[in-house]
């Protein structure tokens, strides 16, 4: 009986041990030391369109990721909410002016949908607790210069941009034009191939084909670098005065609109906002009603995939500076304001997995961007895409946006004053002359 006594105490004992050590696992540390249970409950993610699945699903990417990330994480469910990438600044806005915002979003915070006031107010969260120093320098360092301010992280790098122009072939071969040698021209060869490529196909008088076309639009930048190409800039370099003004930018944009205006070589839509309908009208096969087109990466990708085209990459045209410029830009993840400590946990966590070096990878390959992270950069996601390689060799051509906390509002006087120009109400001087009132009081003059 002693016997038997003792062995039911030891087996008493092992299973006691067997779920303290179980409920241990379970258990995260509390700020004051006490083991407390994980955080349940919903983080709300917003993410915009990606690439296409075979179901045309463009959020097919983050739906699984947050299937992944549910089954790893027990009582954590992931909402998300699908939005335009065109409207995800004002909708952001609205939300922060509401303080309603998502938990993580997909945010350049040198952009225009969050300024450094919003850092400064305590809207997004620092997230320098996320990484080790050495996990940080996987990251190149001008991806992470555009999530820092004042010494502090606030966001994750997940992709570098650049803008390139993308020339459709068969439309250069059709009118016998020759596309530029590696790449390079300048504004005078882009103008004499724009006007060559302006045509009347069906002989009907109405022009079918244009050489050029891009939108105008707060936020977005495909049009940008023809304004930089004279050596001209939005502002100063202590970002202390609007320098659109000056005749080497007033120049440049001016000579952009009268493509349009003057020329003909572009169509009405020209300055507008329609950002789908200008890419369908150089990708869509059953329009290819534009030659040339100004867009990020993430257009090649879309090109070869499901709008097959038979496309080239080229510089921007080069004007009076004689260098080629082209605007680039650093795309990551964003935690906006958490009030309890375990959910704001949970919610790096999920950051975190969604910008691995496998997933950066996969958004190369998949989505047309440049990874952020060293690692995935060396998995050499372009190896058999010249496209892309012609896109990344521009990186070193890159100029940044201004990071001035005022952006945002500066960015949107001047591209208010932009459209009226492509619309033909204001001459670029008189528009820019506009915009600088807005633009002084936002810089304090």
């Amino acid at each position: 009986m002693k016997k038997w006594l003792s062995l039911f105490l030891i087996s008493i004992l092992v299973i006691g041990l067997l779920a303290a050590c179980s409920k241990k696992e379970n258990t995260t540390k509390g700020d004051d030391g006490d083991s407390e249970k994980a955080w349940t409950g919903t983080i709300t993610v917003w993410d915009g369109p990606r690439w296409p699945d075979d179901k045309d699903n463009k959020f097919h990417w983050m739906e699984s990721k947050i299937k992944e990330f549910e089954a790893a994480h027990e009582g954590v469910k992931v909402d998300l909410v699908q939005v335009p990438w065109a409207e995800l600044p004002d909708k952001l806005g609205v939300s922060i002016a509401g303080q309603s915002w998502p938990d993580v979003a997909p945010v350049d915070i040198s952009g225009s949908a969050v300024s450094i006031d919003h850092i400064e107010q305590g809207v997004i969260e620092p997230v320098d607790d996320l990484f080790t120093e050495d996990e940080l320098k996987d990251f190149y360092e001008n991806a992470l210069d555009a999530y820092t301010f004042d010494g502090k992280l606030y966001g994750v790098p997940n992709s570098l941009t650049v803008h390139a122009m993308l020339l459709n072939l068969d439309l250069f071969e059709e009118r016998g034009v020759e596309p530029p040698a590696n790449g390079d021209w300048t504004w005078d060869e882009f103008f004499a191939a724009a006007e060559k490529l302006t045509f009347d196909r069906d002989n009907d008088g109405k022009t079918d084909v244009y050489g050029f076309s891009t939108y105008i639009l707060p936020g977005y930048y495909e049009a940008w670098p023809f304004f930089y190409i004279n050596g001209g800039s939005p502002l100063s370099e202590d970002m202390s005065k609007f320098t659109f003004t000056e005749p080497e930018a007033v120049e440049a944009i001016q000579q952009l609109a009268d493509l349009k205006l003057k020329h003909n070589v572009a169509p009405e839509t020209l300055g507008g906002q329609d950002v789908g309908g200008t890419f369908q009208a150089w990708a869509n096969e059953e329009q290819r009603t534009v030659a040339m087109q100004p867009w990020a990466t993430w257009a090649i990708s879309s090109a070869q995939t499901k709008y097959p085209t038979n496309f080239a990459v080229a510089n921007y045209p080069t004007g009076k500076s004689g260098e080629p410029v082209t605007i680039g830009g650093v795309g990551g993840w964003t935690m906006f304001h958490q009030e309890d400590a375990g959910k704001k946990e949970m919610v790096g966590e999920f950051i975190k997995f969604i910008s691995t070096t496998d997933e950066q990878f996969t958004m190369a390959t998949e989505y047309g961007i440049f990874p952020a992270r060293k690692s995935a950069a060396d998995m050499d996601p372009y190896k058999d895409n010249p496209e892309m390689k012609r896109a990344q060799e521009m990186s070193s051509q890159v100029v940044m946006l201004p990071r001035h906390p005022e952006w945002k509002k500066i960015d949107e006087a001047i591209q208010t004053e932009l459209q009226l120009v492509f619309n033909g109400e204001k001459t670029a001087e008189e528009a820019m002359k506009a915009a600088e009132k807005k633009v002084n009081e936002l810089l304090g003059e």
